[in-house]
């Protein structure tokens, strides 16, 4: 009786864990999130069940905008807004992994996928012209379309490469 009492527990227990409380989204497959809102043009943060996350997309670099001890960069502000417009607050995304799962900040490492299309967020920022291909090592499973599109880029003369030529150009002093 005693054995039946307890299987009957870890039973219910189970179920009612894998209901949820309601208060996150859905479950979803692994790497599931929910955007929250873009930190600049190459960091975002999500909500992962209840948690929320900034998560660095991965193998690109765009140019600062938000960076205390840095100069604003030439570009840096339409990189933001343009994430922005690819991932509008409650876009459902999956995070694919590389090698590493963190950066020394301590923000997630991840391709950023729209769930309800597909679209590789990472290289349609390239594709577009505001970012550049920037390899992660280890973290380089995309790194090969990135540099692809980067070049498709420059020789298109999209984005930043006419107005600025490159990610690192400052356009103001330090903020403090």
């Amino acid at each position: 009786m005693r054995t039946l009492l307890l299987a009957t527990l870890v039973v219910t227990l189970a179920s009612a864990s894998a209901c949820g409380d309601g208060s996150g989204p859905p479950p979803g497959p692994p790497g599931a999130a929910v955007v929250g809102h873009p930190v600049d043009g190459d960091t975002v943060v999500v909500r992962i069940g209840s948690a929320e996350e900034p998560v660095r997309l991965i193998g690109i670099d765009t140019p600062e905008s938000v960076a205390r001890d840095r100069p604003m960069e030439c570009y840096g502000p339409e990189a933001k807004a343009r994430l922005a417009e690819l991932l509008p607050e409650g876009t459902r995304v999956l995070l694919e992994r590389d090698v590493e799962a963190r950066d020394q900040y301590d923000r997630l490492l991840a391709y950023v996928v729209r769930a309800e299309d597909g679209v590789l967020v990472n290289l349609v920022l390239v594709e577009e012209g505001y970012a550049e291909s920037f390899p992660y090592a280890p973290n380089l499973a995309h790194q090969g379309d990135f540099d692809r599109a980067e070049h498709a880029a420059r020789a298109a003369g999209r984005g930043l490469w006419p107005t600025c030529g490159g990610t690192d150009v400052p356009i103001g002093e330090p903020r403090r």
